[in-house]
């Protein structure tokens, strides 16, 4: 595999600050561009980040000494980069209009911004279940009157903990599901220094939130038409999302009927699968997509979002509900599978596809 350059645009937010860490010494993509604000433009990695590097582990020394650039102006990067992850914390309209300007300077962009997932021509994709919406790009390409710049963009990080539990199930005529996510801090780019309310505390709201949940698994189960993906009318999902006193790692209680009432032993069974990234190799793909744990304690964030180097999906406590036909508990950490390494894995699909091409 070719080695491909790479910017992070809003590299000094804690998602950005991922992406850093990720793509040290990563087997294809090479960093050759940090950017963000006009205010930390710049100045050099190292100083950026000075008082709100988020993890224990030290700043990469590759990104150190890097001078940071300003997101603002994607002509600056023609010619430069192969392609971009965007990882932005701006208004969603300003959003829209900054990833679409990389992309029409033929810049391909890969998003963990919501921003484009409602754009109906921009792929939405968890890489083990609907790698097949990449075939949108080619009709985003000629809307945007580009050769091979492009947004391609991964679905809001608690969906991580239930969509691939639940898509394996699908044949089975799901009817509806209730879940209720239990949210890391980090998902709101805090930690507990940054976040002293969360102390003792459980907060009942995270904006937005809870349409995403609701709505973006119809998007990922849609089928693509006219060139466009039309989203699934079923099944129906309602969601409540909290936010807990957890550093990493997004956990659900998820309760699904069905049209045929499968048998426990069916639904393990349907867990046991692999998608595109494992079949691939890819180098960020865990090798066991789904693990269940048999303990009635478990998974725990604590003890198992770092399981897969946070790659992998968890399931626990499958069991008969009285309302539903089952319930079960579902975790993963959310910004490394739902954030900065869901997009890596996705940009490892679009490599080996040959988008970046």
């Amino acid at each position: 595999m070719k080695k491909y350059r790479v910017g992070i645009i809003g590299a000094t937010g804690m998602v950005g600050q991922r992406f850093v860490q990720l793509l040290e010494n990563h087997p294809w993509f090479v960093p050759v561009s940090l950017l963000a604000s006009p205010r930390s433009a710049g100045k050099t990695y190292a100083e950026a980040v000075e008082n709100k590097w988020a993890f224990p582990s030290p700043v990469p020394a590759y990104a150190r000494e890097m001078i940071v650039a300003d997101a603002s102006a994607p002509q600056a990067l023609v010619g430069k980069v192969d392609f971009v992850f965007c990882a932005v914390s701006m208004k969603k309209e300003e959003t829209q209009a900054l990833e679409e300007a990389y992309a029409k300077c033929e810049i391909p962009v890969v998003s963990n911004n919501s921003a484009h997932r409602f754009t109906p021509d921009v792929p939405m994709v968890i890489p083990e279940v609907n790698p097949e919406h990449l075939a949108v790009i080619p009709f985003q390409r000629k809307r945007l009157g580009t050769r091979r710049g492009f947004i391609a963009v991964k679905s809001n990080c608690s969906l991580q903990s239930y969509v691939p539990l639940l898509h394996p199930l699908r044949k089975f005529g799901i009817r509806s599901a209730a879940v209720c996510t239990y949210q890391a801090i980090s998902g709101a780019g805090k930690t507990f220094s940054t976040m002293p309310e969360i102390a003792d505390n459980i907060i009942p709201y995270i904006g937005g939130e809870e349409e995403k949940s609701e709505r973006e698994p119809l998007k990922i189960w849609g089928k693509i038409e006219d060139g466009k993906i039309v989203p699934a009318s079923s099944p129906l999902i309602t969601a409540q999302c909290l936010r807990v006193p957890v550093s990493d790692g997004h956990t659900a209680a998820v309760f699904v009927s069905f049209e045929k009432d499968p048998k426990r032993e069916e639904i393990l069974a349907a867990w046991e699968y692999a998608g595109e990234p494992q079949r691939l190799s890819l180098p960020s793909a865990p090798e066991k997509f789904i693990t269940y744990f048999e303990e009635d304690d478990r998974p725990q964030p604590a003890l198992d979002r770092m399981k897969e180097k946070g790659m992998g999906i968890f399931a626990g406590r499958l069991r008969k509900d009285q309302l539903f036909g089952w319930k079960f508990i579902g975790l993963s950490h959310n910004t490394l599978r739902g954030a900065a390494g869901g997009a890596v894995l996705l940009a490892e699909l679009l490599a080996v596809k040959g988008y970046f091409g």
